[in-house]
């Protein structure tokens, strides 16, 4: 098998490879590029769950590739990479041998089952809900003809998969904790998902965990609850979370941070500084706790890989990746959610002294504009300092871009003290007044406190 050399090298074809590939060529536009990949074509993960809707309703329409201009740069190789030599400076694949001056793993992440369900991932109609392609059309094959889907999980693509299923007519119950986005949302935030959810149609089977899936002649038949109640349906949809795609790091002798990604310093840098790790495969760490994290985010992806290609070949800012502030946003039927940083729970658990403001207003001015909706803004601070560290919004699609604010707040360490004189740019066709802009409005509550 013939050797080829390349200067940088990358494993993976996710928005993290194609951040880090789009920025090393623009701080080293002399070097020769690879990227070994195992889908010519590969999803956007974000928009998986609208494929099974009718929003996209096709993988077609959810590809995303090193395309363009990009695409006459670099060396493309569609292949599988099954060993890495760290010593000779080699990557193996089945069908290619290349060696490398920098590698950058970027090599996502696979779906999480827990150990109670492994046994049921042979079965015909239980799924988890791959970033592959050809396994997400299998899926929506299969539940063409089918009326009933249980999806268990209540995380971000639990809740997207169930509305998007129900979207085109499905009868969808969705299991798991207390409540729906628990993790990234305080229960007033989260009963006002569920009740949309609930209107919608969707059946909600919260605070009961699954104690296993019956099944018999190689096919699931129901989940069985805890309680020993059992639901039945013609599909099972496992979105229990996904886990670091490692492996091929760690067989190599790389060392692994907890949860299972592989450990990189603030420049993404691993323990031989001419390997790197970028996305949902290296381990990360909270931006305000500064614990480990596992939280995975194309967005963080795309820091961390903008981070690690101005990199590769010295440090060209002293200021390298900070950590991640979990920042997300979903649309549950016509609403936005969206948060970012800590929750009131996770103050709690963290025994972090804080204080909340919050506010509730229009998102037009005046409140006759026709598409006038109600929007909440809620804040959480330090309370000895007013630093923001966490931030919840609910509204129409400009809450997006609202939370988006306030990580940036977040990630600024600014205190409630500055946003109040925060400028923004209002408009009644676009946003709320600037008399009451939501923001500043908590931020003025959280002084009061």
């Amino acid at each position: 098998m013939k050797i080829e050399h390349t200067d940088i090298l990358v494993l993976g074809g996710g928005p993290a490879a194609l951040v880090t590939v789009a920025t090393a060529l623009e701080n080293f536009p002399d070097k020769k590029i690879t990227v070994i990949k195992e889908d010519e074509l590969s999803l956007v993960p974000c928009g998986i769950p609208y494929i099974f809707g009718e929003i996209l309703g096709d993988s077609d329409k959810d590809t995303m590739s090193c395309g363009g201009p990009m695409a006459e740069m670099i060396n493309i190789i569609i292949d599988t990479a099954v060993s890495v030599d760290i010593e000779k400076k080699t990557v193996f694949a089945h069908n290619h041998t290349i060696t490398f001056d920098k590698l950058v793993f970027a090599t996502g992440s696979n779906p999480f089952v827990h150990k109670s369900f492994e046994n049921a991932l042979h079965l015909e109609n239980v799924f988890t809900i791959e970033k592959h392609k050809d396994k997400v059309d299998a899926l929506k094959s299969y539940l063409a003809d089918k009326e009933k889907v249980i999806v268990v999980g209540t995380g971000f693509i639990g809740v997207e998969m169930a509305t998007e299923l129900r979207s085109v007519g499905k009868d969808v119950t969705i299991i798991g904790g207390r409540h729906v986005l628990a993790d990234a949302f305080d229960v007033d935030m989260a009963l006002q998902a569920e009740q949309i959810m609930k209107d919608l149609g969707i059946t909600l089977s919260l605070g009961q965990h699954v104690s296993h899936i019956v099944h018999s002649n190689g096919k699931a038949s129901c989940v069985e609850l805890c309680d020993g109640s059992c639901i039945h349906g013609d599909v099972i949809i496992l979105a229990t979370g996904y886990q670091p795609n490692s492996t091929l790091a760690k067989e190599a002798g790389l060392k692994l941070a907890r949860y299972g990604g592989i450990w990189v310093d603030e420049y993404m840098r691993t323990k031989n500084k001419d390997i790197f790790a970028v996305g949902d495969c290296c381990g990360r760490r909270d931006f305000i706790t500064r614990d480990p994290s596992k939280v995975m985010l194309a967005s963080t992806s795309a820091s961390e890989a903008r981070v690690a290609g101005n990199s590769l070949y010295g440090l060209k800012y002293l200021k390298g990746f900070n950590g991640t502030i979990a920042i997300f946003s979903t649309m549950i039927g016509n609403r936005v959610f969206a948060s970012a940083g800590v929750t009131e729970a996770r103050a709690k658990e963290e025994k972090i002294e804080y204080t909340v403001g919050f506010f509730e207003g229009l998102n037009r001015h005046p409140s006759t504009i026709p598409d006038a909706s109600k929007q909440s803004v809620k804040l959480i601070a330090l309370k000895s300092s007013g630093q923001i560290i966490g931030g919840q919004v609910i509204g129409d699609k400009e809450a997006g871009e609202v939370i988006n604010i306030i990580g940036l707040a977040i990630e600024s360490e600014l205190t409630a003290h500055k946003l109040v004189s925060l400028q923004v740019a209002t408009q009644p066709l676009l946003t709320a007044a600037p008399t009451t802009y939501p923001i500043i409005k908590a931020a003025q509550q959280i002084i009061r406190n």
